[in-house]
């Protein structure tokens, strides 16, 4: 089971941007301006501690979440997905004229029953 999923459109510039980058790694902050957005980031300009939760991988690429703001998100399945428009962060796709976005959902019972029982 999954916490986390990627739309086909989103995992298409994931692609791109892995064979144009190498390692890669999504996080989103919940910081101010597009922290709230998840960013793609080169892993190793990345620096992540304690504070943040790998919620899974998607494309072959780890989704680390800040776990202040995994708070705000912890019942909530998400997705990952791409719409045009420039974000204002540094996330690789910007250039592109894409920006990555959350859909969300709250888990159904089994989904909360299997994510609480790994803590």
């Amino acid at each position: 089971m999954k916490r986390i999923a990627i739309t086909e459109a989103a995992a298409n510039i994931v692609k791109e941007l892995k064979d144009k980058y190498g390692d890669l790694i999504f996080h989103q902050s919940g910081g101010c301006c597009d922290g709230s957005s998840p960013m793609l980031l080169l892993k190793e300009d990345m620096y992540l501690d304690e504070s943040d939760i790998l919620l899974g991988t998607i494309e072959g690429v780890n989704f680390y979440m800040n776990q202040d703001q995994f708070e705000y998100w912890k019942h909530t399945h998400l997705t990952v997905d791409i719409t045009q428009g420039r974000g204002s962060s540094f996330s690789l796709e910007i250039p592109l004229g894409f920006r990555f976005i959350i859909h969300s959902r709250l888990l159904n019972e089994e989904e909360e029953i299997f994510f609480n029982s790994k803590k």
